[in-house]
């Protein structure tokens, strides 16, 4: 361990069913007159009796609901100008991570003089002025919590929008919001919450406090995930995926992710494919290369997803892998780049491209090569 721990906590969590019914009353004791609220359609029908409770308090609020994939440069800006119109003085997200995404990137630009494009990267942003509160509507990103916008430059690269300053004022996650997200959104958002955990834990740089919360992360979303995917309805799968989420979310900002999102990332670029199913069909393969880094740590990441005990570190690592496995296959996530349409062709430009995200590829716990990247996504071709 070296290194100070910075975590930057929103000054106000609520988690559990049905906490989503005190944001009307909050929002009113908090002196909101202008509410800009981005979200998706599909959720507007378990909104409008929160946001009927939000006008009858005399709040104005504008809505949005055009944010329909990983956000681009260009949505950010499509957003932005209707949300400057309306000059908000709080902005809601309320979605997936690509929601959060860019509601957390709109609060932070209204008022400040800074672009987009000067405040991509880490810690460029000077200052936010509007209040920003995130409610998580899928089991996944963490966005809720963490300091990370991810944003798809002109380029049709992601750039991480880093900074404290993207921390939400509140979040209210509350998992009866997930009950109707789909089968294969569930899967997906789900793995990508264990990802951030076990990267997390596993990281060059991880951190006993952040491990804590990790380790539990795993825990939850292994026992749960397939349940929740398979029986959508089952609250208390839901509840323990959402806050497996949570905690993951917490991990982002001061460890961060690894390979697996680096290589992950010119798959949802090049491929249009969700972040989530890309993380699903990487992390076995990651993991895989990993482990001889780290087989201590990798042992009890599989104890904690239910691995058995085997008679050394390595053995219980790489059975745990296995489990994980099983577990994305009850998810009906079919692993191997080939079935989500990727080319064998492109590989070579698929690690070109991941080696391009140090940001993350410095926190592995195995340095990657050009060649390793090459080596790992054939593995998992």
């Amino acid at each position: 361990m070296s290194g100070i721990l910075h975590i930057t906590f929103p000054r106000k969590l609520l988690f559990g069913k049905g906490c989503l019914q005190s944001l009307a009353a909050d929002l009113n004791a908090a002196g909101c007159k202008r509410l800009f609220v981005l979200s998706i359609e599909p959720l507007l029908d378990a909104l409008s009796e929160t946001l009927s409770q939000i006008e009858s308090y005399g709040i104005l609020t504008e809505s949005y609901t055009g944010i329909l994939q990983e956000p681009s440069f260009a949505d950010f800006e499509t957003v932005f100008e209707k949300a400057r119109a309306f000059n908000p003085d709080t902005v809601v997200g309320i979605g997936g991570g690509s929601v959060l995404d860019v509601a957390k990137v709109i609060a932070a630009q209204l008022g400040n003089t800074q672009t987009l494009a000067e405040i991509a990267g880490i810690n460029l942003l000077k200052g936010r002025s509007r209040q920003l509160i995130c409610v998580p509507a899928t089991a996944g990103t963490g966005s809720e919590v963490s300091p990370n916008s991810i944003l798809i430059n002109p380029e049709g690269q992601k750039v991480g929008i880093i900074s404290p300053y993207l921390v939400p004022d509140a979040v209210y996650a509350d998992p009866l919001l997930t009950l109707s997200v789909p089968k294969a959104i569930t899967a997906a958002t789900g793995i990508d919450a264990l990802t951030h955990c076990i990267e997390a834990y596993t990281n060059k740089f991880a951190h006993p406090f952040i491990d804590a919360l990790a380790i539990e992360g795993i825990r939850l979303i292994a026992q749960s995930l397939a349940e929740a995917v398979n029986n959508g309805a089952n609250e208390e799968a839901r509840t323990d995926v959402a806050l497996g989420s949570l905690l993951g979310g917490f991990c982002l900002g001061p460890v961060n992710t690894a390979a697996v999102h680096a290589l992950a990332y010119p798959l949802g670029t090049t491929y249009h494919m969700p972040h989530g199913l890309s993380n699903a069909i990487m992390l076995p393969f990651v993991m895989r290369f990993n482990v001889s880094a780290s087989p201590e740590k990798y042992a009890k990441v599989a104890l904690a997803v239910g691995a058995e005990p085997k008679a050394t570190d390595l053995e219980t690592a790489l059975e745990g892998i296995r489990v994980i496995e099983q577990i994305i296959a009850k998810c009906d996530v079919q692993l191997g780049l080939q079935h989500a349409g990727v080319k064998q062709e492109d590989i070579a430009a698929l690690a070109a491209d991941a080696l391009k995200i140090q940001r993350l590829l410095k926190n592995n716990p195995r340095p990657v090569s050009l060649e390793d990247a090459v080596e790992i996504y054939n593995d998992a071709y």
